[in-house]
């Protein structure tokens, strides 16, 4: 186990040198991935079936690697008619990649799956670098996406209907499902900036739409290494890449575009539950439809019964994986009283022994925070907890002094009261509140008790509250784990959370459902025309 390894105190951290900071991104990475471009300083990021270069009238954004704040490349954002242009050769595009049969569609779903594992390692490498995730995360979330390219070609073969029985002689009536209409547009967060992307793409080019991709604006060079891979798969098979287009840009340029466009007839957003809230409203208001991926306050139970070394470690992974930063972040943790001062003795011991440093040092678990406002955020959010009540119990400072990134420390507070207005809030970044309960049950009603419902867990070895926790007086999540964590979910099942998490479904399941136009198809064969019910009208 990674929590085995020589400790690390925070107050000992070595130094940024011995730490083995990257000064510059790998320039042969960015080679492998075809986009370095010496004719130019920037790389555009705008991609309708052709790369558009001409900076008139556009901005150039520079990317940072949140691990020493360095400039690692420089993208072209796109501007209103850049959108307009896409639309244009999307809807183009649109009338052939429909009427491809799915199981065709489904392998170049395939070709892509590959291309994504001959350039895994590489593309893990710019995630890390670009988002600060770990090496090892980064590698985890490139499979996601070859994951579910690989589920999405099997799909491809199974869009099926329905044959229902008619209640009219001489009737046939079936269910059948066509691609939309619109366009699919895809804005994802800076968290999971390839895996949400593929989440809804490979669904979506298996259904038979046409997407466009609004990545978040600080991690538009994974975006343009990603979209020419696929962009590659689909010239090469003879299909238009403005079947899969993208423009990088800002969301209140860009994404404020694509919500109020009838054009995009559906719209997968993740982010903040409010901009989220704004994306529904307006999305709504012209009747398109959307589908919601937002924030999680995520909690764990720690029953009496339980395999406490088992939830130590579910606990470390889900506080500290990706520094806090996935929206299945456990940020709450109920615990037994029994067996609170054992478990929270073994839990502290755990965080000693994580690193925090390089994303790209096998030794480190916590990376960087993605930007200041991050660190703003926690330092904050610190200060909050201990004057709600709070008692520090680990980490609580930043890091910016001795590393050169936006570091912190991952931080336990143990709180008095659930009633805590900071506990009941999502904040993004790697602090857990800690609480005791007497029951279960309790426990149950206190992680049902925020406005989000994403993620939950409960370890216990009672058969009784498992099923419990799982059924109509459980967790009111859209995922509830039992004896795992919160986080690290996998693309067979459906994901998304309830309430303020956004009411969204994606990946597995029938989440493929939402990227198609189901239509009730009855067919007379028969010489006669008998009504449904048994009316008589002439």
């Amino acid at each position: 186990s990674k929590f085995k390894m020589k400790r690390t105190v925070f107050r000992h951290f070595r130094s940024s040198k011995s730490l083995n900071f990257e000064t510059s991104i790998n320039r042969s990475v960015l080679e492998r991935l075809k986009i370095n471009d010496d004719s130019t300083s920037f790389c555009s990021g705008i991609f309708h079936g052709s790369w558009v270069n001409n900076v008139e009238g556009r901005s150039v954004n520079v990317q940072i690697d949140p691990s020493n704040r360095k400039e690692i490349g420089r993208i072209l954002f796109g501007n209103a008619t850049d959108f307009n242009d896409t639309l244009t050769a999307m809807t183009a595009a649109k009338p052939t990649w429909s009427n491809t049969p799915a199981p065709l569609r489904g392998d170049i779903v395939r070709k892509i799956g590959q291309m994504l594992r001959l350039h895994k390692e590489d593309l893990a490498y710019l995630v890390s670098v670009e988002m600060g995730k770990i090496y090892t995360e980064s590698l985890g979330e490139i499979q996601e996406a070859i994951d579910i390219c690989d589920y999405a070609v099997g799909l491809s073969r199974c869009l099926n209907g329905t044959v229902i029985p008619s209640e009219r002689p001489g009737h046939f009536m079936m269910e059948r499902y066509n691609p939309l209409k619109g366009h699919v547009g895809i804005i994802t967060a800076f968290n999971f900036p390839v895996a949400v992307y593929f989440w809804n793409l490979a669904l979506s080019l298996v259904c038979g739409n046409t997407s466009l991709w609004k990545p978040h604006e600080s991690l538009s060079l994974t975006s343009v290494a990603v979209t020419k891979l696929v962009a590659e798969v689909l010239e090469s098979s003879g299909c238009s890449g403005a079947v899969a287009s993208m423009i990088c840009g800002k969301g209140h340029t860009i994404g404020e575009l694509m919500v109020h466009d009838p054009r995009m007839e559906l719209i997968s957003f993740t982010g903040s539950t409010s901009v989220g809230r704004y994306v529904s409203q307006h999305v709504a208001a012209r009747f398109g439809k959307r589908i919601l991926e937002l924030g999680g306050n995520n909690a764990l139970i720690v029953d009496r019964s339980a395999d406490i070394q088992l939830a130590v470690r579910a606990t470390v992974f889900g506080a500290v994986g990706t520094a806090g930063q996935r929206c299945t972040t456990q940020r709450r943790l109920y615990l037994h009283r029994d067996i609170y001062d054992t478990f929270l003795s073994q839990l502290l011991q755990a965080y000693e022994s994580v690193q925090v440093g390089s994303p790209l040092d096998p030794a480190t678990l916590c990376g960087p925070l993605h930007s200041q406002a991050a660190v703003d955020s926690f330092i904050s959010t610190v200060q909050r907890a201990l004057s709600q009540g709070g008692q520090l119990l680990h980490g609580g400072v930043s890091l910016e002094d001795r590393l050169p990134g936006f570091f912190v420390t991952p931080t336990v507070i143990a709180m008095a009261s659930h009633s805590s207005e900071v506990v009941r809030e999502e904040n993004f970044v790697p602090i857990l509140y800690v609480m005791k309960v007497d029951s279960v049950d309790q426990a149950i009603g206190l992680n049902n008790d925020v406005p989000h419902g994403l993620s939950s867990s409960l370890f216990t070895k009672d058969i009784g509250q498992m099923f419990r926790w799982s059924g109509p007086d459980g967790s009111d999540c859209g995922i509830v784990n039992v004896n795992i964590g919160t986080s690290g979910a996998e693309i067979g099942g459906a994901f998304g959370g309830e309430k303020d998490s956004g009411g969204g479904r994606e990946s597995g399941s029938d989440c493929w459902k939402q990227y198609m136009r189901r239509s009730t198809c009855t067919v007379n064969h028969s010489d006669a025309l008998p009504l449904a019910q048994g009316v008589t009208f002439l």
